[in-house]
């Protein structure tokens, strides 16, 4: 498989896990989210897709430069893989305890342990190629907005 090939498939991947925490989220974006007190950073709504489809974008370009390493690196790339696959994982899983069960104060727990997730990759990915590293920085930003932002809704909520 060429490099093309490789950033593709892991583009389209995250975008796909994209899409199914986007069905979770759709349904309380319009219903439960309007109804929480929300702190004065709040970004309007439309914000988040595009900002998620860019990050989505960059994450699984990010991946594909450190999967086309697998020649000469194996036990790193498989390293850093297997933390950005649980990365992802919990990426969709935020969605779902947030929106889905409807549940900020998990929510914030779990991100918590995403956001350290993220972390974990962004320095294995650095270490294998430096630009997959700063593709990552962003990603690492915005969750990092994005607790802050959970943890307000929480405590204005509780």
């Amino acid at each position: 498989m060429n490099k093309i090939t490789r950033i593709l498939s892991i583009v389209v991947t995250c975008l796909v896990v994209g899409y199914f925490s986007g069905m979770v989220t759709r349904s309380a974006i319009t219903t439960w989210y309007p109804t929480l007190i929300k702190p004065s950073f709040n970004p309007p709504n439309w914000v988040f897709a595009p900002v998620w489809s860019m990050l989505y974008i960059m994450m699984g370009i990010s991946a594909g430069l450190v999967w086309d390493r697998i020649e000469f690196e194996k036990e790193a790339v498989k390293k850093a893989l297997q933390f950005f696959a649980i990365q992802l994982a919990l990426n969709a899983l935020w969605s779902y305890l947030f929106f889905g069960l409807k549940n900020p104060m998990l929510a914030g727990l779990e991100i918590i342990i995403l956001w350290l997730m993220i972390y974990e990759t962004y320095i294995q990915f650095s270490k294998i190629n430096k630009i997959s590293g700063y593709l990552f920085i962003p990603y690492l930003l915005w969750v990092s907005f994005a607790a802050v932002l959970n943890g307000s809704i929480w405590w204005l909520n509780r």
